[in-house]
C-alpha cells in the first residue's frame, strides 16, 4: 500500500475524533512515520520504554504477558485501531507488556516527542488536545467493557460477543490465543465452539 493511501485511511479514521483542514493536515503529517512489523516481531517488550503510538493500516497485533513460563494473551488490535503500551508511552517508564505482530503489519506512528511538538504548535494545539482526550476516553471505555465482561458474562457469552464482532477476525487468531483472551483453556474453547455450532445448525 502506498503512503498516500495509508494516510487517507488514517485521516478518515481520525474524523471520529478531529477533522483537520488542509493546512493543519500538512503540518500534522510531518510528524508521522511509516513502519512495518514482520509476523512475530515486537512493537514493544517489557522492560523497554514505549515512546510511540501506532495506527494499524493492515495487519494485527496481540498484547500478552508471561506468567509461569506461559504467555497469556490479554488483547488484540486490528486494522483501523491504535496500538501502544499506553502507560509506558504516557509516563516514559519501562512497560510490562509484549505487543507482537500476529501477521505482517503496516503502521503509521508518532512519538511522544512528536505529540509534544504538535501540542506546542498554535495551529494544532487545540485539535491535538481534543484528539488525545477523545482517544483516551475511547480506550478507557474499551478497558471498562473488558473488565465488566469478565465480571458479568460466562466464557460462552464472551465468545459469542467476540463472534459478533466479525468471524474474519476470529479466523485470523490461533485458537489458544482466543482461549487465553476469553480466560479459559483451549479445551474449554473447543467445547464452547461445538455447542455454538450445534445450536446455530
Amino acid at each position: 500500500m502506498e503512503a498516500s493511501a495509508a494516510l487517507n485511511i488514517f485521516r478518515k479514521y481520525l474524523e471520529r475524533f478531529v477533522v483537520f483542514n488542509e493546512a493543519e493536515w500538512i503540518v500534522f503529517t510531518q510528524h508521522l512515520s511509516f513502519s512495518s512489523l514482520k509476523k512475530k516481531h515486537y512493537f514493544t517488550e517489557p522492560g523497554k520504554v514505549c515512546d510511540k503510538v501506532g495506527f494499524i493500516v493492515t495487519g494485527a497485533v496481540r498484547y500478552f504477558h508471561i506468567k509461569d513460563g506461559e504467555d497469556i494473551t490479554g488483547y488484540f488490535s486490528f486494522e483501523n485501531e491504535f496500538v501502544s503500551s499506553y502507560k509506558s508511552y504516557l509516563t516514559g517508564l519501562p512497560g510490562y507488556t509484549y505487543v507482537q505482530a500476529l501477521e505482517d503489519t503496516k503502521l503509521i506512528t508518532f512519538t511522544r516527542r512528536d505529540m509534544e511538538q504538535m501540542l506546542a504548535n498554535p495551529m494544532l494545539a487545540y485539535k491535538m488536545e481534543r484528539f488525545g482526550r477523545l482517544v483516551a476516553e475511547h480506550y478507557l471505555c474499551c478497558y471498562e467493557d473488558r473488565v465488566i465482561s469478565f465480571l458479568t458474562q460466562t466464557p460462552e457469552e464472551r465468545y459469542l460477543q467476540l463472534l459478533s464482532t466479525g468471524k474474519e477476525i476470529l479466523q485470523r487468531m490461533p485458537q489458544h490465543y482466543i482461549a487465553h483472551f476469553l480466560g479459559i483453556t483451549p479445551v474449554s474453547l473447543s467445547r464452547i465452539r461445538r455447542r455454538v455450532m450445534v445450536s446455530s445448525a
